[in-house]
């Protein structure tokens, strides 16, 4: 018989004997009835360690195709760049790894590190770069695999990125050690997101249009101003709760929607929110 899970009621001790005799005696438990439990527990664990726990259990479930960059936020480098235009692709981006395209953007010829392009200079070398000596083979894996599997493929190869591609062989997104890890931890910041106290931070140019990274909880009166727009602000106080209401549900990382003359970008996001957002004006 198949018990339901034991339920939690405060005293440590006694659910913890309870859930090994429902071990012991039953079949193993759903995931979802380990979520219950979780959720429900009413010990010391706090929010932010429910989360978590539920992240790891959630990552089992969740596909590459869920969480990637898709191909059209991808920042990658082409190999006939010169070396002058592949440093600024590096110090714009603020990245550290990228993928080197071939004569299309389903060629990838491999993945350029910033740090062994850097080593190259470090040396003494002249302009005449080696680009295709540089690169390190890319991982390439499929829409449908689970992030659990591409974990254990990350710490195994020590790689830190993988290309993602659909049915028919072609390039649909990337996705780096770090999607992975957030999706179980939640958000990581980094020395190139948005600051803070910094609400709105330009970008640098992206196909010759200004660009400007955003936080999502950026009041729309302040980016009215820096913008000089006038978006809505009658229903919603900040610019995600405007791109969230204008969408319909919450958005993936890398989708794009356009309003209010200008493209907003989702650069990060979790299951429960809108975290940073990359906009720029469109043209008129």
């Amino acid at each position: 018989m198949n018990d339901k899970p034991p339920s939690t009621n405060g005293t440590g001790s006694t659910s913890l004997i309870a859930r090994l005799k429902r071990a012991i005696k039953g079949e193993p438990w759903s995931r979802e009835e380990i979520q219950d439990i979780i959720q429900q527990s009413e010990t010391d664990i706090d929010a932010e360690e429910k989360s978590m726990l539920a992240g790891v259990l959630e990552v089992s479930e969740t596909q590459v195709r869920d969480v990637m960059i898709p191909r059209s936020q991808m920042v990658v480098i082409d190999i006939e760049d010169g070396v002058d235009e592949m440093i600024r692709v590096i110090v714009e981006s603020g990245h550290s790894r990228f993928p080197v395209m071939g004569e299309d953007r389903d060629e990838v010829l491999g993945v350029l590190l910033a740090k062994d392009l850097l080593r190259f200079f470090g040396r003494g070398a002249g302009r005449e770069v080696p680009i295709r000596k540089l690169l390190r083979p890319a991982a390439v894996i499929p829409e449908s695999k689970r992030l659990n599997a591409l974990l254990k493929e990350f710490r195994a190869s020590h790689n830190h990125m993988a290309i993602v591609v659909d049915e028919y062989g072609g390039v649909s997104g990337l996705l780096t050690i770090e999607d992975v890890l957030e999706e179980i931890v939640g958000e990581i910041d980094d020395e190139h997101d948005p600051e803070e106290d910094e609400f709105i931070r330009p970008e640098g140019d992206r196909n010759g249009r200004p660009c400007f990274a955003v936080r999502a909880l950026t009041r729309i009166e302040d980016f009215n101003e820096f913008f000089e727009c006038d978006l809505s602000d009658e229903e919603y106080d900040t610019v995600g709760g405007l791109v969230l209401h204008e969408l319909g549900r919450l958005p993936r990382r890398g989708e794009s929607i356009d309003f209010g003359g200008f493209e907003f970008s989702v650069t990060k996001a979790d299951k429960r929110r809108i975290g940073a957002l990359r906009v720029h004006r469109l043209e008129t």
